[in-house]
């Protein structure tokens, strides 16, 4: 399907997008009930990871966004599930060893493409009187090019049951790169697949703000399931509360909106529902890394099992608890399976 228009998405009214959106899809294949176990592909980037106290030490690690959350949701599911990473990678050292890292804890890699002369990004995390400090070298990151092929983006989604995707992902890719990865993202729709997107607002990976909030609305109203985050959202669409955030993507024909909000309560919100939750209260905070991305990873495998709303923000909010209380993104699965 040509989705061209999303490259200019930022003229767009939100009220336009939405009613784009639902003629558009108004003819997509139902999809299988939701506790039927099938297939998952998260879309996005992985990078090497240097974590460090302030002795200046540093541990090697992966991580990335729709990592973290493929991760959960590889952690929380059975077997008979599968969950597929895509991405793109170079022929070096660190890409091979998060290829066999990602193979050792079940997670696919045949929808990994290899890019020549291309590398992992990589950032670096440093404390410095108890903050801590990011620092990011991806320049010539292979995962930048992961669009480029659009018949291996139609291979990675093909027979999925649920694609999920980020505002990174999106933020990464050149602008014609991110309308081919939407197009495969509406062909997938279109045959069945829930899409799921967490907005992950990162002003310095765009242009401007104008094109971030165009681009991001747009992508949203192709999607079933939205989980933004109200404190990243509020400054940039004015949002006053998480039930405006809920809103403005249920006005654009999302199913189903998470709106996250830190350690303030969270909502799930349907058209017809809307169920608020704060997280359980004494969780020790070690590092907060990955913990929006562990909550996402939860819901949606609650959800998949055909958990309601309410329970599956009981399962989000116990992963992220869990996860906050040890140091890095990915903890042991182990710890979230209980």
């Amino acid at each position: 399907m040509e989705v061209a228009w999303l490259l200019a998405a930022p003229l767009y009214p939100p009220s336009r997008l939405g009613e784009r959106a639902r003629r558009q899809h108004s003819g997509r294949k139902r999809h299988r009930e939701s506790s039927v176990a099938g297939r998952i592909v998260s879309i996005g980037e992985c990078m090497v990871e240097m974590s460090g106290g302030e002795d200046r030490t540093y541990r090697l690690g992966y991580a990335g966004d729709t990592l973290n959350t493929a991760w959960y949701l590889r952690a929380l599911l059975g077997a008979d599930w599968s969950v597929d990473y895509a991405t793109a990678l170079g022929e070096d050292r660190y890409s091979g060893d998060i290829r066999t890292f990602l193979a050792q804890h079940q997670i696919g890699t045949g929808h990994i493409q290899t890019i020549p002369n291309r590398r992992p990004g990589l950032y670096l995390i440093h404390q410095e009187h108890g903050d801590r400090h990011f620092t990011y070298w991806r320049d010539t990151s292979a995962a930048k090019l992961l669009a480029d092929d659009k018949a291996a983006l139609a291979t990675a989604v093909e027979g999925a049951e649920l694609v999920y995707f980020s505002g990174i992902t999106l933020a990464i890719l050149a602008p014609r790169a991110r309308g081919r990865l939407l197009g495969a993202i509406v062909k997938a729709r279109d045959n069945g697949a829930r899409i799921a997107f967490d907005t992950n607002l990162r002003p310095a990976l765009w242009s401007s703000p104008r094109v971030m909030a165009g681009v991001l609305t747009a992508a949203a109203s192709l999607c079933d399931i939205v989980l933004p985050t109200h404190t990243d959202e509020a400054p940039l669409f004015g949002d006053t509360s998480i039930d405006d955030t809920a809103d403005r993507y249920l006005e654009l024909g999302v199913e189903e909106v998470v709106v996250k909000d830190g350690s303030k309560e969270a909502l799930a919100a349907t058209a017809s529902e809307r169920i608020r939750m704060a997280p359980p209260p004494g969780a020790k905070v070690v590092d907060a890394t990955g913990a929006g991305d562990s909550f996402n990873g939860a819901y949606l495998a609650a959800r998949l099992q055909g958990k309601s709303l309410r329970e599956a923000l009981e399962a989000a909010h116990r992963t992220a608890g869990i996860v906050i209380g040890h140091k890095g993104a990915l903890v042991d699965p182990q710890l979230v399976q209980g």
